[in-house]
């Protein structure tokens, strides 16, 4: 690891975060057992091996395919030193917790609790049991899928196209679910979903190449999640109405829930709980759309312009940017601890120790896990691991 901190957030220098996760199955292979047999001394050796073959260009005797072997050893080139150690550890699904909590959704701040504690479900099976009104506990595989497709795809005003293409990135066969999942919902849900699908097709708007009864089952797991949130759902209009209020009343500062926001000398300014600010550079009303726009970096040509935005994507600057603040209090006490940071990936810290019993993975998770004191109430959880290279837990 050579002693320094090597990486931020945001994914400069070394980006962690796009190496692939270490697939254990060749190294499985390698020594003749199943994956699940492997010891970490085993991962170690056959990462060593890879990487000191390939430094004597001679891996093509030891490995029958030289690309995934070096594709498994990237993570691990980020060593600690002799006597020392690399303490892991992440916090738990934060940006679904502090949405939440930021939007006072009472009852999921409770399932993360009831979670944490071992008494609650998991928070896929969870949405998915909110959604269809059944017992968490009783979700399977499939529903659970949907449910995490849910939770990650409709949380900042996803539409039907928000969760077709997550269904899509989780692999899930759309027409199969459909099939199977249209007898489960509501028939006013489906009668809904019916007359917007008809809009959209008036409009000569796009369902995604999908049958009828597949677009409709699919804007009724969107219908359903919204009934399921009506905390969150109803915050993206207050944020939406706040930042207009703003941009109104110039030096005004309004206040939405846990959010403060003022337009002054140019700039639209979001306060945090804890204080901080995001920002917003040049922001206005279209004079064409009635949209919110501000002047950014535009991700994909990168070059500077005018960016319009929406209340859903609002609320997830703000989720991101607050789950930033609480993973960034933890770093002066976890250093205090003597677990210096060498490496932070999103919201994972990678800290290095002296190779002894007193610094646990339960003791950096304690801190993580640690609820600042402008947060009182948010449901804080964090896991992870112990190691000599670096891996993805």
């Amino acid at each position: 690891m050579a002693n320094g901190r090597i990486v931020s957030n945001s994914g400069r220098v070394v980006q962690v975060q796009n190496l692939s996760r270490l697939n254990t199955s060749p190294i499985a292979e390698w020594y003749g057992v199943k994956p699940k047999q492997l010891s970490h001394e085993q991962i170690d050796h056959y990462l060593a091996t890879g990487i000191s073959t390939c430094l004597d260009d001679c891996e093509e005797f030891f490995f029958p395919s030289v690309m995934p072997m070096l594709t498994n050893s990237v993570r691990g080139c980020f060593v600690a030193p002799p006597g020392r150690k690399l303490v892991t550890a992440d916090l738990s699904n934060i940006e679904g917790r502090y949405a939440a909590w930021i939007a006072e959704e009472s009852w999921k701040l409770d399932a993360f609790r009831n979670f944490d504690n071992g008494i609650g479900a998991d928070l896929y099976c969870v949405a998915y049991g909110k959604s269809f009104g059944v017992d968490p506990f009783t979700v399977d595989k499939e529903q659970r899928q949907i449910g995490k497709v849910q939770e990650l795809f409709l949380q900042f005003a996803g539409g039907t196209g928000a969760f077709v293409t997550g269904a899509t990135t989780y692999r899930i066969d759309l027409e199969a679910m459909a099939e199977k999942a249209i007898q489960f919902i509501p028939m006013e849900t489906i009668r809904e979903s019916e007359k917007f699908m008809d809009w959209m097709k008036d409009k000569g708007m796009p369902t995604f190449n999908l049958s009828d009864r597949c677009y409709v089952v699919c804007n009724s797991f969107k219908m359903l999640w919204r009934e399921a949130h009506p905390a969150i759902t109803s915050y993206w209009k207050e944020i939406d109405t706040a930042v207009r209020d703003a941009l109104a009343n110039p030096e005004s500062v309004i206040t939405a829930r846990k959010m403060k926001f003022q337009f002054t000398k140019g700039w639209l300014r979001f306060k945090f709980p804890d204080g901080t600010f995001l920002c917003y550079p040049q922001a206005k009303i279209e004079d064409d759309d009635n949209s919110i726009s501000f002047m950014g970096t535009n991700q994909f040509t990168r070059r500077w312009e005018r960016i319009r935005t929406h209340p859903g994507k609002l609320f997830e600057n703000i989720v991101q940017g607050g789950s930033r603040n609480v993973f960034v209090s933890s770093y002066a006490p976890a250093e205090a601890a003597g677990f210096e940071i060498v490496m932070r990936i999103h919201d994972e810290l990678v800290t290095e120790t002296p190779d002894t019993p007193d610094y646990t993975v339960d003791g950096l998770s304690k801190i993580m896990a640690t609820v600042p004191s402008w947060a009182p109430g948010l449901p804080l959880a964090a896991a992870g691991f112990e190691s000599y290279r670096y891996r993805k837990g």
